[in-house]
């Protein structure tokens, strides 16, 4: 029997037309028991014929709302909110229209269709009542035959709009496998109190009932949280022993439906980053309205999320170019999928090849280039400086000179901390883009503004230590840790692109910009986090390995904010770095000759050729480190 109602149900075997023939069959028997109790059953004191046409002519009026109001149309065994109220809508609509007819008839003396006032109230009420009640029967009928034997219990902390979106959510999946035992709220005045009958209670009487409920999850669903209290909420959890899960905001939902499946598990993200930042959207929309814009490196962690950032605003076009074809591919399909109708173009182009470059500034016209083209991976550039020189420098050398000859108004470089006083190849490399554009922009003819943005490790970014921890969780460990005191500033990449925005904006050409990181986290006890985040326990379900520093790597990062060496802005959040300039030709000739060298020299000269142009520049746990003492011989 089961089967067979699952059947019905799930094969939608019954038509939205018979749902109006229930309800109209609702209508002419709640107009019969009007009628019945009007009369205290003492029907033979109306005729037939009387009781048959006024009856035909209200259930033809409720016919008649109810195809115009469509409230026949929902699938029943889903019937919510929006649904009982368009219902109630059609029959109320049904019932004004018959008594403002009774009192327009009554003013002619016309009596043919004039049905009596309290029949139309016990009608309306009845018709209201029979039909919310068949709903909620199928709908509920419909849960209980779909409901499964095993469940875990769970509080949703918020009872708010998002909160009730994630009750919906939940309610609504034939495949859910939650038993929402309560809603949790910070709000005092809302504690105490039930939302859809379910109880609304405090956090703190949620930790002191939670074991005795049997809760194994709590699914935050608040739009706005501070990141100090969600990482209060994360840590009581994992205390308790329960999952925590996140309801996103309706702006990150997948496909834009809210279903269960949206309901996924915190992040390290969620609780390492930090407050909302406050753009100054009228600045950058001003920046940014009607340009045309290059990015490079789009397809990577932080250009693929600064296109995203981009399509916020107004822009006329936004050519993305990289080198990695799959990525730029993947890239591609996202954005013809949320964004179908984004004016874009994407380049497969390697950013060195200035002949290809040169093609696409003169095609596009770019107004605004946010270069994020460059190798990254500290012990990669370490064993092969030679790409460092070609991609990292060779790469900015072309953007930039041909930003200049087509007139660009904006270049934005993206740099990195480790580009101060730099300890590995990688790190100088981006270190003398920065003092090459930053010299180009104090030639005089020179109308571009190049702006240099700074900052540390982006959290979740490709080849960083997160989704490297992932990974290593994933395989049962371990987990590989370079020394147990390294420390890392750490930044969300929407945090860093939003970031480069304010500052691309701010500046004017010339300027250094480095971010406020925060406070330093250890990588050790990130580690140690992640693996508690994943239910897992160090030691027995899974180790953490010490592998020793690797070549080029510093134990400490310098901080970047300190007061020493930057100078503050309008956003507290960005400063200027105080750093000496440089002589144009000078630089340009030392770096002409090192892209020269490249196919003639080994690694050691060019990194020497790098060590000149940086005199700051001091290999660490590093093969080139000889070769700082051999030039303090010289």
């Amino acid at each position: 029997m089961k089967t067979i109602l699952l059947n019905i149900f799930n094969g939608r075997v019954i038509s939205p037309w018979w749902i109006l023939v229930i309800d109209v069959g609702i209508s002419v028997n709640a107009f019969l028991i009007a009628f019945i109790l009007r009369l205290n059953i003492q029907l033979s004191s109306y005729s037939v014929s009387e009781l048959v046409f006024n009856g035909g002519w209200v259930c033809f009026v409720y016919l008649i709302s109810f195809l115009l109001f469509r409230s026949y149309r929902g699938v029943i065994r889903h019937s919510n909110y929006n649904e009982f109220k368009l219902l109630a809508v059609a029959c109320f609509a049904a019932f004004s229209f018959l008594m403002l007819t009774n009192t327009v008839l009554d003013l002619v003396n016309y009596h043919l269709f004039n049905v009596p006032r309290l029949v139309l109230i016990f009608h309306f009420l009845m018709t209201a009542v029979i039909s919310f009640a068949f709903r909620m029967v199928v709908k509920e009928t419909y849960s209980s035959l779909t409901k499964k034997n095993t469940y875990t219990n769970v509080f949703i902390y918020g009872a708010g709009e998002m909160g009730q979106i994630t009750l919906e959510a939940i309610r609504s999946d034939k495949n859910n496998h939650y038993n929402v035992v309560a809603f949790i709220d910070d709000n005092s005045t809302k504690c105490n109190m039930n939302l859809h009958s379910i109880p609304v209670i405090s956090w703190k009487k949620a930790l002191h009932v939670g074991d005795d409920k049997n809760v194994g999850v709590v699914i935050l669903a608040i739009n706005h949280i501070t990141v100090q209290r969600k990482h209060e909420i994360a840590e009581s959890c994992l205390d308790k022993g329960w999952k925590l899960k996140v309801m996103p905001s309706v702006g990150n939902w997948v496909d834009g439906i809210s279903n269960q499946n949206q309901i996924r598990d915190i992040r390290i993200e969620d609780i390492l980053g930090r407050e909302e930042i406050k753009l100054n959207q009228l600045q950058i929309m001003n920046g940014l309205g009607g340009k045309v814009i290059l990015v490079t490196g789009a397809a990577g962690s932080i250009g693929s999320e600064i296109v995203r950032q981009l399509l916020r605003f107004p822009v006329q076009k936004i050519v993305m170019v990289d080198v990695a074809e799959s990525a730029l591919y993947d890239l591609q399909q996202e954005l013809l999928l949320s964004h179908s109708d984004a004016p874009f173009d994407v380049i497969l182009a390697d950013v060195t090849n200035e002949y290809r470059m040169q093609g696409v500034f003169d095609k596009y016209r770019p107004q605004i280039v946010f270069n994020a083209a460059a190798y990254k991976h500290v012990p990669m550039m370490e064993q092969f400086p030679y790409e460092a020189i070609r991609v990292n420098i060779g790469g900015v050398k072309v953007l930039a000179d041909l930003a200049v000859e087509y007139k660009v108004d904006k270049f934005v470089m993206i740099s990195t901390d480790k580009a101060v006083n730099p300890t590995n190849v990688m790190g100088a490399s981006k270190r003398i883009c920065e003092i090459y554009i930053q010299a180009l922009s104090q030639q005089k003819g020179v109308n571009t503004e190049f702006v240099t943005t700074r900052f540390g490790n982006v959290l979740g970014s490709n080849g960083s230590v997160v989704p490297l921890f992932k990974k290593q969780i994933e395989r049962g460990g371990p987990i590989t840790v370079t020394h147990k005191d390294i420390t890392r500033y750490f930044m969300t990449i929407p945090e860093a692109c939003q970031l480069v925005l304010e500052a691309g904006f701010m500046g004017h050409g010339g300027e250094i910009f480095v971010f406020d990181m925060g406070d330093p986290v250890k990588v050790d006890d990130l580690a140690k986090e992640m693996i508690r985040l994943s239910g897992l326990k160090l030691g027995e379900d899974i180790e953490i390995s010490y592998t020793g520093l690797r070549p080029g790597e510093k134990l400490y990062e310098e901080l970047l904010a300190s007061k020493e060496n930057t100078l503050p802005t309008h956003h507290k959040k960005i400063m200027i770095a105080n750093v000496r300039r440089y002589n144009y030709a000078l630089v340009n000739d030392k770096l002409k000759s090192m892209l020269l060298a490249l196919k003639m020299e080994n690694n050691q000269l060019l990194v020497t050729r790098m060590k000149e142009v940086v005199p700051e520049y001091k290999s660490q746990n590093s093969q080139y480190a000889e070769l700082d003492k051999e030039l303090v011989l010289k």
